[in-house]
């Protein structure tokens, strides 16, 4: 890491490129290569051994490059000898050391939130991560990137507004001070302007609806908070652009807002163009300018990315703005599967938050995260989509977008599905399949047969959280993904909620059929609301990239759609796991915060939603007494032997249908012979 924007870099074409196009990668830096195992149960396909490389790459973007020109600030960004703007990247690579074992896939993963080191793959694809996010902390695990602040041209600092949220959970035991934090609790790369408090704000919310109208605030003086720190010296404290203290302390249930001019900007949109040459580098050149060799040069035939959650916004982004085509107009990635990624990264504009998740006034959802062209008619914003550049450049890739019940409710993936009016479902692009996972959580539940499920009720959450999972299908899928593209090997059919077919409704209780149970929550008013923010006129809403003249401001609610259910409360569409094939409660995809200041509402984790799970009675006498209108265990599979039959036959149905792997298939089936599932009791 000191080696960080190495004063000098040379300058030449590498060997592959036209002699037109200014190298991107300057210089590959190995820094480590070691053996690598496999991931434990992980059967090898015969591609093994493996090894790991770790090292850096040193690159440079020409600010003028029409393709790197969507970068905001980089204009603004310092340039080396050559007028060229710097970054360095940590990357991590494992192959096979035998490369002819290799299946010839480069697979790149995008790290979420600095992630970790690349993993060995048993099919024998080479494995590639590299660092993105500019604003995260290095570690000693994590895989980042360095990217330059802009300044005005003078050399002075750029200012801009920016505002803080947090609760009192996050201050010192004293309850006097907050290190300013932005998402997922890094520390704010972002300092005031000024220390002096009567030129910033800070409230004091106690009521606020989930649209962000403050019911109850109160704006704190300036004469009793600080940027300073009261940990170990009295109010006013010490000087500390880093933190906030409050004469009075913070107050429990009580959100607070802290708005100020911050400056400094990183060129966070850097992440974009350096993934995009990185990938290029090891896919299509020999060697770099000072002639280090690419480790798998010659040896790649196609390339794919995979991202999940806040990794996959990241790449729906790439491609809203073009980045899968390299400087010489070849293109990335063949193929692109966005995980569960129900918007686009906050990455490229001013001040920009992109570990930034769902919560109130975080952007994600100002350009189309929807890939055919649909008219923005609700917020006046054209005819667009995520394929418009790669259209124009004919480099856009085969895509499989996978997603489930959470997303809907918590991330606001409807959006994607039928826009910002909810009125009809926008068609797919013949490039891209879509996979609907029913009733899970964020990623999936962890999977098992057990009557009571987890057996752990979500913290904050009032019902047990949800254990169905999605990840033995999401492999399955992948496997399919990796023939579609290497071999044009037809996928199994898309499977989504539909306005069409009726199984996308109004996130209401009555047009979704969900049954009333008694003591549990209905699912009434708990959606994420998808809100239309006024972020200046300066700001480009089409490719979500520019500057952000004032904090967001909520112009309008837009509305959304969630998934039919039926009688037991389970969804009616998507790929089910066979412990939603043959039930043993409802799995949902959402749960309601137990207590507090927002008691009630849809129930998230650092801004992820936390997934429910009500399970049925186990036997009739059990359900007529409780009044709960769903069919009792006994009354659906009479004994356990009749369970683990249901459970074979969803298994092999889903076997069959290619969403399931056979030996996932077999894991599952072994796994509810052993469960507990009406089993006798001694």
């Amino acid at each position: 890491m000191k080696r960080f924007f190495a004063a000098a870099i040379v300058l030449l074409a590498l060997v592959v490129r036209p002699p037109s196009v200014a190298a991107s990668v300057t210089r590959i830096e190995i820094l480590k290569v070691e053996p690598k195992q496999l991931p434990p149960g992980s059967k090898d396909a015969g591609a093994g051994p493996y090894e790991h490389i770790f090292g850096l790459i040193h690159g440079e973007l020409d600010p003028n490059d029409p393709k790197n020109a969507l970068i905001t600030d980089i204009k603004l960004a310092p340039r080396n000898a050559s007028g060229k703007v710097e970054y360095v990247a940590q990357f991590s690579m494992v192959k096979p050391v035998d490369m002819s074992k290799s299946t010839g896939i480069l697979w790149y993963s995008v790290v979420n939130r600095g992630g970790s080191m690349a993993a060995a793959s048993p099919e024998g694809h080479v494995m590639l991560v590299s660092g993105w996010q500019g604003d995260l902390m290095p570690t000693a695990t994590n895989i980042t990137i360095k990217v330059p602040v802009a300044k005005n041209p003078d050399g002075t600092s750029i200012t801009g507004p920016f505002m803080l949220r947090f609760t009192d959970r996050q201050a010192n035991p004293a309850r006097n001070t907050i290190a300013l934090r932005i998402p997922r609790d890094q520390p704010s790369p972002y300092p005031p302007v000024s220390l002096d408090s009567s030129k910033a704000k800070l409230l004091a919310i106690t009521s606020e609806t989930a649209e962000g109208v403050k019911a109850a605030s109160t704006v704190i003086a300036s004469s009793d908070w600080a940027f300073a720190d009261c940990s170990t010296t009295p109010f006013p404290g010490k000087p500390d652009p880093s933190r906030v203290c409050v004469k009075n302390g913070f107050q429990p249930d009580t959100m607070y807002e802290l708005q100020y001019t911050a400056k400094d900007p990183l060129v966070l949109g850097i992440g974009l163009a350096a993934t995009r040459d990185i990938n290029s580098f090891f896919r299509y050149e020999s060697k770099d300018a000072s002639g280090t060799a690419n480790p798998v040069a010659g040896r790649i035939k196609w390339s794919i990315s995979d991202g999940s959650s806040q990794s996959g916004t990241f790449l729906k982004l790439m491609l809203l703005l073009g980045f899968n085509q390299d400087e010489g107009g070849r293109k990335v990635w063949d193929g692109m599967n966005p995980h569960i990624a129900g918007r686009l990264t906050d990455l490229n504009r001013r001040f920009a938050l992109p570990g930034g998740v769902t919560l109130l006034y975080e952007l994600g959802h100002e350009a189309p995260t929807w890939w055919e062209d649909w008219n923005d008619t609700a917020r006046g914003r054209g005819t667009s989509g995520l394929l418009d550049r790669c259209r124009q450049t004919n480099t856009c890739p085969k895509i499989m977008e996978d997603f489930g019940s959470s997303e809907i409710w918590g991330l606001r993936h409807s959006f994607s599905l039928v826009g910002t009016t909810a009125k009809a479902d926008i068609p797919l692009p013949a490039n891209v399949r879509r996979y609907y996972y029913s009733g899970v959580a964020h990623g999936g539940g962890p999977g098992g047969f057990s009557v009571n499920g987890t057996g752990v009720v979500a913290p904050g959450c009032e019902l047990l959280a949800n254990p169905s999972p999605s990840s033995p299908m999401y492999r399955a899928l992948q496997h399919a993904f990796a023939d579609w593209v290497t071999k044009d090997t037809p996928m199994p059919p898309s499977v989504y909620p539909s306005l069409a077919d009726g199984t996308l409704v109004k996130p209401a209780s009555g047009a979704m059929g969900f049954p009333k149970i008694p003591g549990k929550p209905m699912p009434d008013n708990l959606i994420h609301p998808l809100l239309d923010y006024d972020l200046g006129p300066d700001f480009n809403y089409r490719d979500q990239s520019g500057v952000a003249s004032q904090n967001p401001v909520v112009k309008q609610v837009l509305p959304q759609l969630v998934p039919r259910v039926d009688a037991d409360g389970n969804e009616v569409v998507g790929i089910k796991a066979p412990l939603q094939m043959a039930p043993l409660g409802s799995y949902l995809g959402w749960n309601v915060i137990s207590s507090g200041m927002f008691k009630g509402r849809l129930c998230n984790n650092n801004g992820t939603t936390v997934a429910g799970y009500i399970p049925f009675a186990r036997t009739k006498a059990e359900r007529l007494a409780s009044g709960d209108p769903r069919l009792s265990l006994e009354e659906r599979y009479h004994t356990h032997a009749g369970y683990v039959t249901a459970v074979t036959d969803a298994a092999n149905k889903l076997v069959k249908s290619r969403y399931l792997l056979q030996a996932d298939a077999d894991a599952m089936v072994e796994q509810a012979k052993k469960s507990d599932v009406l089993a006798e009791r001694n």
